[in-house]
């Protein structure tokens, strides 16, 4: 089997020929008349009318017969078989096209509708035209695109062999979609807020950052769409939301990118209860709208999205799978918990992260169905509100489900005095060697002390689109990173 550079190399002298010829290999215009899907949808009208049709598309097959030569050509999602005779193209076009048109080729060809002795709806070719002249082969010619990095890395060859990518980011178009037209329905404002921002906030999270060289100042790429939200609602609007790139220096794994799609979305005069309400409602119109029924599989799972959702309480769970009671336990108790079942903590992590990464390790693998996990500490919720009935407690929801967390949301914490204490301890953390620890936003305080009516917020991240396909993120994102091939 010849090398890739082999071919490379003969495609390259058929290119030159193609030139010497006089054919344009490149040219910046077709006089395309329909799609392909057009005309097999409307094939029996275009063949009883005689209709002059002209296709242009993708060759990714062909079988010779002597005089005479069958192409298949593809375009968008469809294909058609090119019935093309030397006896109709004339001798030299047809040589032509024997000789110096591969697979991988984009043509354009003129025609009517046939259907062949043996049934097959085809255009009987009259003419063509080279529209793009390949120098590689597509990997089927030669050796295959099987493996999963390169896939990814060439994401374009993917989804030339794989029709079921094509699908599987048309369905992702229509997530979104449905996610904004949900919520426009039910009277939120569609907003855009700075990707740049002088304080990252909104998340614990460490970020990118940047140089801004025309106002010469440093700036980081923003880890959340939070706080620029509640200012509008600050301003006034009483729904907002924004689907936006969200920008995170974190490590990478089936749940985890760097760069990735959020939407977030404030409501005033509303409480977690109802963005809990609210967000059952849409999860399971994009179970119906992606998978058209309410149950999927995820990681060998079936879950059960139509159902309805328990609400379960962080401190009871915890307290269930541990023995430990998160209103009395010290930090000593909960490095002595970590430490038994061999979960590695870091000594400096402050009480609150201690006890979420024991909660993650031993309570959320068995969250398959989805529920929602509500009253986190306060130490892990820096900007929402206490619960009156506990003030260690917040009122806080994550929607888990297939073992992940897949939404958070809660009541927005609008006490500026409070909120400026709770930016104070995350700076102690910060301090400490906590890299993800908030920092202290001064001007989001400022907003808050001209009132922010009480609020609901809630966040999701295109990982609720992977656990809806059974795939991990990388999967569902078009061009993911990669480390360079020799690190």
């Amino acid at each position: 089997m010849a090398s890739i550079e082999e071919l490379r190399r003969m495609r390259i002298e058929k290119l030159e020929s193609l030139k010497k010829a006089g054919v344009n290999p490149y040219p910046a215009r077709t006089s395309r008349t329909h799609n392909i899907r057009e005309v097999i949808e409307g094939f029996d009208k275009f063949e009883n009318a005689k209709t002059n049709l002209v296709l242009a598309g993708r060759i990714i097959g062909r079988r010779e017969h002597g005089s005479l030569l069958f192409l298949d050509l593809q375009g968008g999602d469809s294909k058609l078989q090119l019935h093309c005779q030397e006896e109709k193209l004339g001798k030299e076009k047809f040589k032509q096209l024997q000789e110096f048109i591969d697979i991988g080729d984009f043509i354009e060809a003129h025609g009517s509708a046939l259907t062949t002795k043996r049934g097959e709806k085809s255009l009987d070719v009259s003419d063509y035209k080279v529209l793009v002249k390949t120098i590689r082969p597509v990997p089927t010619t030669w050796y295959g695109l099987k493996d999963f990095e390169e896939r990814m890395r060439r994401r374009y060859l993917d989804l030339l062999l794989n029709p079921e990518t094509k699908e599987l980011f048309r369905k992702k178009n229509i997530f979104w979609q449905t996610v904004r037209n949900f919520l426009t329905k039910e009277g939120f404002l569609e907003v855009e807020t700075p990707v740049f921002e002088d304080i990252p906030g909104g998340a614990d999270a460490e970020p990118f950052s940047t140089r801004y060289n025309a106002l010469n100042r440093d700036f980081y790429l923003r880890i959340s769409l939070e706080l620029p939200l509640k200012k509008l609602i600050v301003g006034g609007y009483e729904k907002v939301f924004e689907i936006g790139r969200i920008f995170r220096n974190e490590g990478i794994d089936a749940e985890h990118l760097q760069e990735y799609t959020q939407m977030e979305f404030y409501w005033s005069y509303a409480d977690y209860n109802n963005a809990m309400e609210l967000t059952e409602k849409l999860y399971k119109e994009l179970a119906q709208k992606i998978l058209g029924r309410g149950e999927s599989e995820y990681d060998g799972k079936k879950i059960q999205w139509g159902e309805k959702w328990p609400r379960i309480d962080y401190f009871d769970v915890f307290k269930k799978e541990t023995s430990l009671d998160l209103n009395k336990a010290s930090k000593e108790d909960l490095l002595k918990k970590a430490q038994s079942l061999k979960i590695e903590a870091d000594k400096e992590l402050g009480w609150g992260r201690l006890a979420d990464l024991i909660f993650k390790k031993t309570v959320r693998p068995k969250m398959i169905q989805p529920c929602f996990i509500i009253h986190h500490p306060v130490e892990v919720s820096p900007l929402s509100k206490r619960r009156s009935e506990n003030p260690k407690q917040v009122e806080r929801f994550q929607i888990m489900a297939g073992g992940s967390e897949i939404g958070n949301g809660f009541s927005e914490l609008n006490d500026p005095i409070d909120q400026r204490i709770r930016f104070e301890e995350q700076m102690k953390l910060r301090e400490a060697g906590d890299k993800e620890a908030q920092i202290l936003d001064e001007a989001f305080i400022e907003a808050l002390e001209y009132g922010m009516p009480p609020t609901a917020g809630f966040g999701m991240s295109e990982r609720v689109f992977s656990v809806l396909m059974d795939k991990s993120i990388r999967e569902t994102t078009i061009f993911p990173y990669f480390k360079e091939k020799n690190d």
